[in-house]
């Protein structure tokens, strides 16, 4: 097992550690923090396998900017960020719907692949990243950017409060 394999292991186990801790904390913002460290893992993920310019997009892009947008439209609008004793429920049912479906998709990638190996496609390029990410992808990104613009400015809408209003 070289050094590789160990880093490797050890930023995948933070990864799905910090994963866990996203969806299983109730605090919101603790949430978006532990998001932060997840999305950082899967970063050096990337480092570790020599796809810089994937790890440097995944820290400006996710970190960055949705981590970022998120923490501060939490905090603009006030919403209670702990736990609420109203909201709370049994945590079973999720748990056998994500379990069976995790099982299902896993069921689902043995049978289409069958062990089979796969030929890893040529090394891309920055160039060629560019080219794709220009030709192919301009419209979901622009969506995508408008979609996170009228989510801040819903966010701002609502935390204004107007003369004569209740808090």
């Amino acid at each position: 097992m070289t050094a590789a394999d160990v880093l490797m292991l050890a930023l995948g186990a933070v990864a799905v550690g910090s994963g866990v801790l996203v969806v299983a904390t109730r605090h919101l913002v603790r949430a978006g923090l532990y998001l932060v460290v997840c999305l950082g893992a899967v970063a050096g993920l990337y480092l570790v396998l020599t796809a810089e310019l994937v790890a440097w997009v995944q820290l400006l892009i996710y970190v960055g900017a949705v981590v970022v947008l998120l923490l501060f439209a939490v905090m603009l609008t006030r919403a209670p960020i702990g736990a609420a004793d109203d909201l709370d429920r049994p945590g079973w049912p999720a748990a056998l719907v994500g379990g069976g479906t995790g099982l299902g998709l896993a069921v689902l990638l043995v049978d289409a692949y069958r062990w089979s190996t796969v030929e890893p496609p040529d090394p891309g390029t920055a160039e060629r990243i560019g080219t794709e990410l220009f030709r192919s992808w301009v419209l979901p990104f622009e969506v995508l950017s408008v979609l996170l613009l009228s989510a801040l400015v819903g966010a701002i809408a609502v935390s204004v409060r107007l003369p004569g209003r209740p808090r």
